[in-house]
């Protein structure tokens, strides 16, 4: 199928409330206007200098979508990232979120909506805060929140969480399960300059399941584009 039949037929499939970030690693031009076409409002990036390129490719287009950071931003980054990426999904600590928050003025925004990103599998190869580091995890969680609450220029939206990837996507869905009861637990705590609202977890293999346990926000890229060819 197309990528414009494939875009509309998961929207078609899925809850109105829950958003569909169209993950563009490696993608072309084409493709991402393809997928602009068919209706994608959402975009996520993995890497800063691809959203830079990719913005400067598509041109008038790129304003017309709301881009996300969904790979692991590094220190040197967060002004372009600023200054490309509508939300920032994968803040992984204090360090990080303050130091988006002194940058965020210098690119001429006032607030910049970011996401923590959990790494609720204990996995080493993929970033996000840690829970077997910080046991207990869920007091050590509300720590930080309340800390990020506290910056001026950042304003937390919610979690972002991968899972772990299994053939079976019916394996993810406690590491889910548990990531949705950390979300309404931070939420029932109603705190200035937090606006818990969005859960995004769940990807092509797993969205599914994902949206079963609570998630309001997927990335889903192979499902939409085919899979990456090379």
């Amino acid at each position: 199928m197309s990528i414009r039949m494939n875009y509309q037929r998961i929207r078609a499939e899925i809850p109105g409330e829950v958003s569909i970030v169209v993950a563009a690693k490696t993608r072309t031009v084409e493709e991402i206007r393809q997928a602009i076409s068919a209706g994608a409002t959402d975009f996520g990036e993995n890497y800063v200098q691809e959203a830079v390129e990719m913005h400067r490719a598509l041109g008038e287009a790129a304003s017309q979508v709301r881009w996300h950071m969904i790979g692991h931003l590094q220190k040197n980054k967060i002004t372009k990232a600023l200054r490309t990426c509508d939300v920032l999904q994968t803040v992984d600590s204090l360090e990080k979120a303050a130091a988006i928050d002194k940058r965020v003025e210098a690119t001429g925004r006032a607030i910049v909506p970011v996401l923590v990103q959990i790494n609720i599998g204990n996995e080493e190869s993929k970033a996000g805060v840690v829970p077997e580091a910080h046991e207990p995890f869920e007091p050590y969680m509300e720590g930080l929140v309340r800390d990020i609450s506290q910056l001026k220029h950042v304003r937390l939206e919610g979690f972002m969480t991968m899972g772990p990837r299994f053939g079976d996507p019916e394996d993810s869905r406690p590491y889910f399960r548990r990531t949705k009861a950390l979300f309404d637990r931070i939420k029932e705590m109603g705190l200035p300059n937090v606006n818990m609202t969005c859960l995004s977890m769940g990807m092509t293999n797993s969205y599914r399941v994902a949206i079963d346990e609570g998630s309001n926000m997927v990335r889903i890229g192979t499902a939409v584009f085919g899979d990456r060819k090379g």
